[in-house]
């Protein structure tokens, strides 16, 4: 392989193993803005932005110089932790001050500089933004690369405190537009890890004027634990390349996926703690939210999570989706020209003040065939054209066996460059008499998107604990693949009483026409996620699955 390939190879695995694991600032993005930015197809409402105090976080920044590489400094952090940072001015930016962007690195990794940047999920690279006349600041996050310190998960108490020191720093240099004194005209891209600080950042800065998160989390509740049971694939990779400097829970919780699949009460606080969570409603900057239809590591709803709460604190935000992300698109080949272009065109609208770009719509989704579709709001079950497509079985017994197993995907399945890391971890449809079934079938051309609801009534007993959880998914027949890689888990107990679980699967978008079908799949493990122990069955005496449909988004 050359140097080249290994490059690109390492920093797309950093793009993906993404973890394991506010209105006294003049930002350009206040009511005015938002007028003139009506014809811009966004119909988001703006409010003012959250009351924010925290400006410049210190008026002494130590900055030591490094002889080679010349772009590089290290700056000293709240609590002496040494950052290393990447400078990359515009031409002209010591004449004519530009706009900042600040680009994080995914998880274990040092930040982008000129000879290691390439362009993934849409990205934008140095190169293109210097040449937009963007100056470029990139960092190796504490505990990666030449930083110091301990990895701890875009904790706002350090990594997020982290990049206020940097936004410090880049309003005192001649390069940098500011808004105001301390206040940089600043924008943040970046996926995965690099997706996830912006979130953190903005919701405790006001300074960050736009922000292009890819593949970010709103909660590690919901993306790697799912009641409360561990992504024992992900954590392994994660933890695996991670390096020396992690915080200590991030190792005792992939201990836990290995042993048993759940977390101590300590460690699942500690990575609840890192949210963001409901501090995304804080967040008063202007959002395009990027998503991959097929991650396996942050799927849709994390997403769905940050536009909801974005949304409700009348924040500008708009959502993007494209076959990518933690995972391999196996029925498209994942295009990812329109990020390109929505993030070039998000960071002129906001960076630039320019009013003459197309923003696009604020909501657009692709189905399984690549097929965009464009609306004004995410669709919700209490909009006009929200419905349901259904399906239902009398069930049947299944035995909890190692042959009822989800995945791995078959030799060469996986398309592209990432598609052997996620070979094992990926779901894949099993053999019907080694699942509980239930088929849906469309009567008419409906576009799915949203979570669809299982509902399973069943009995049951296993030789350990009565506590225990099967897996669900849904195959489309006609491609023999699981919809959007998704599989979700389901608590069961097996005591030999009759019992009745309701669960959310995860968000799915699927294009289905008349007759088409899907079908639902209860399995007893996968390699995704911790194996439960295994042994005894499961009656399910019904078992009914809900798809929502919409007619509230139209093909692009």
């Amino acid at each position: 392989m050359s140097g080249n390939r290994r490059t690109a190879t390492r920093r797309a695995v950093g793009l993906l193993l993404a973890t394991v694991l506010l209105g006294a600032c003049s930002s350009g993005e206040g009511d005015e803005a938002a007028s003139a930015d009506s014809g811009a197809a966004s119909t988001t409402a703006v409010a003012p932005a959250p009351t924010c105090e925290q400006g410049a976080t210190t008026d002494d920044i130590e900055v030591e110089a490094v002889a080679k590489p010349a772009y590089d400094r290290v700056i000293t952090s709240f609590d002496d932790t040494k950052i290393r940072v990447h400078w990359f001015p515009a031409p002209g930016a010591a004449d004519k001050p530009a706009p900042t962007v600040l680009m994080g690195p995914g998880w274990s990794l040092a930040g982008a500089t000129q000879d290691s940047d390439i362009e993934l999920f849409g990205a934008l690279s140095i190169g293109s933004l210097n040449d937009d006349a963007y100056n470029v600041l990139t960092w190796d996050p504490r505990g990666f690369g030449k930083s110091g310190g301990v990895a701890s998960v875009n904790d706002p108490k350090r990594e997020g405190r982290d990049v206020q020191i940097l936004l410090d720093w880049v309003a005192e240099q001649p390069e940098a537009e500011l808004d105001a004194t301390d206040d940089p005209r600043a924008g943040m891209i970046g996926a995965s890890y690099g997706g996830g600080i912006q979130l953190t950042v903005a919701s405790i800065d006001c300074r960050v004027d736009a922000l292009v998160p890819n593949m970010a989390w709103h909660s590690l509740k919901t993306s790697l634990y799912p009641n409360k049971i561990v992504k024992e694939g992900w954590a392994g990779k994660l933890v695996s390349i991670g390096g020396d400097n992690l915080d200590p829970h991030i190792t005792s919780a992939a201990k836990s996926g290995l042993n048993g699949g759940t977390l101590s009460d300590e460690d699942y606080q500690w990575f609840l703690d890192r949210g963001p969570g409901d501090q995304v409603s804080n967040i008063g900057v202007p959002t395009l939210l990027l998503a991959g239809t097929v991650d396996t590591l942050f799927a849709l709803q994390e997403s769905v999570a940050n536009y909801e709460s974005l949304s409700a604190a009348g924040t500008p935000v708009h959502l993007m989706w494209y076959c990518g992300g933690h995972g391999v698109c196996l029925t498209s080949d994942g295009n990812t020209d329109r990020v390109t272009e929505a993030t070039t065109a998000w960071l002129a609208r906001y960076l630039k003040d320019d009013t003459s770009v197309d923003l696009g719509s604020p909501v657009e989704v692709v189905d399984q065939n690549d097929q965009h579709w464009l609306g004004d709001d995410y669709p919700t079950a209490d909009q006009p054209g929200s419905g349901t497509v259904t399906g239902n079985s009398d069930g049947s017994t299944l035995k909890l066996t190692a042959d009822s197993q989800s995945g791995p995907l078959p030799d060469g399945a996986g398309k592209g460059l990432l598609g052997g890391l996620v070979t094992t971890i990926t779901p894949y449809p099993v053999a019907a008499d080694q699942a509980v079934e239930a088929k849906v079938t469309a009567k008419g051309d409906v576009l799915v998107v949203g979570a669809p609801k299982l509902t399973m009534t069943y009995s049951g007993t296993t030789p350990g604990e009565a506590s225990t959880h099967v897996f669900a998914q849904l195959v489309d027949p006609e491609t023999n693949t699981v919809v959007g890689n998704q599989i979700t888990p389901v608590p069961v107990t097996l005591d030999g009483e009759e019992h009745t679980a309701e669960v959310d699967l995860e968000i799915i978008a699927q294009h289905m026409l008349a007759k088409s079908s899907l079908t639902l799949q209860v399995v007893a493990s996968t390699g995704a996620y911790a194996k439960p122990e295994l042994g005894g069955e499961i009656d399910v005496s019904s078992l009914n699955v809900s798809l929502p449909t919409t007619t509230e988004l139209t093909e692009a």
